[in-house]
């Protein structure tokens, strides 16, 4: 079974909107046979980086196979759906998960007149034609998944809380703290500093170590793992700032020190791929509630639904 707690309870979208920002409250797994398969789960993993930001904002995921790739089908409140995958069209022999580019539809199985494209990444098969503003994001799921919160926002489909679900989950989770002080580097005297943000993870450590819920350590720990917005992947974005900050210096100790630093934001980022199924592990220690989910059937399915898709013609 994938690591994720199928006993977490789910509130309606309708709750959702009422709720304030709680990262326990997962949109539960698919529920079909697949769901207990090895080759499933890997696709599952490939792609948590798009459905765990998702599902934390209450929407049900589920992997597919489109045209030539496999692709991720996102349920919305009204009956539509997002499709977000990769070009279908010339097919692409990267590994699922990871394309060069990503694009985002919103279609609804019963108007065929509803076709949006929300977010498009892919490069440009002409390369005469001008590029998307987005293409320069690639294959990074961070501006993916801004793109679909505003959208869906705009829609009224999704709360407009849940596009800021981290920093509302650390002002919770941690006192208030006041701005650093600069320190007056004209005085000798005085050059402390105000660590606030170190301050800030002690505080939310003192939390984790003061709760005896798992689920509440487990919505701390996903402030630090969420893979678009928790405090790894900042990390790994305050290091690479760095790194571009030193190049500026055009220096040889600035170019090994940039590279010196851009390793160590893809350190970090493996640490996050490495614990990805954590905040899950973790809530799953809880006490098991009643499910009154029917038992999934067993065996293996031959393959997966083909997605019904529509290719955007992307005119550069």
């Amino acid at each position: 079974m994938v690591a994720e707690d199928k006993n977490t309870p789910t509130a309606s979208h309708a709750d959702a909107r009422r709720t304030s920002v709680d990262a326990s409250a997962f949109a539960p797994l698919p529920d079909h046979r697949n769901v207990d398969t090895a080759w499933w789960q890997e696709l599952w993993r490939n792609h948590t980086h798009i459905t765990t930001p998702l599902r934390q904002r209450g929407l049900e995921c589920d992997i597919e196979f489109g045209l030539s790739a496999y692709i991720v089908r996102v349920s919305l409140p009204d009956g539509s759906y997002l499709i977000i995958g990769p070009p279908q069209e010339p097919s692409c022999d990267r590994p699922p998960g990871d394309p060069q580019g990503w694009i985002v539809t919103r279609q609804h199985p019963d108007d065929q007149a509803l076709f949006e494209v929300i977010y498009d990444s892919a490069p440009s098969a002409d390369p005469g034609a001008p590029e998307r503003p987005e293409a320069r994001h690639g294959g990074n799921a961070t501006h993916l998944i801004e793109a679909i919160d505003q959208r869906l926002i705009q829609l009224g489909l999704l709360p407009a809380v849940a596009s800021s679900t981290a920093s509302a989950l650390m002002s919770a989770a941690t006192p208030t703290l006041r701005a650093p002080k600069t320190p007056d580097v004209s005085d000798n005297a005085d050059r402390t500093s105000v660590y606030v943000h170190g301050d800030a993870l002690l505080a939310l450590a003192d939390r984790l170590n003061a709760t005896e819920s798992h689920a509440d350590a487990a919505a701390l720990l996903h402030q630090v793992l969420d893979p678009t917005s928790g405090l790894l992947e900042r990390l790994g974005e305050f290091f690479e700032a760095a790194g571009e900050k030193a190049k500026e210096a055009e220096q040889d100790d600035g170019f090994d020190l940039h590279y010196d630093l851009e390793d160590a934001a893809a350190t970090l980022r493996c640490l996050g791929e490495d614990l990805h199924t954590a905040v899950d592990r973790m809530r799953a220690l809880a006490p098991a509630r009643q499910t009154t989910s029917a038992a999934l059937a067993s065996g293996p399915s031959p393959g997966l639904p083909t997605a019904k898709i529509r290719t955007p013609g992307r005119t550069r």
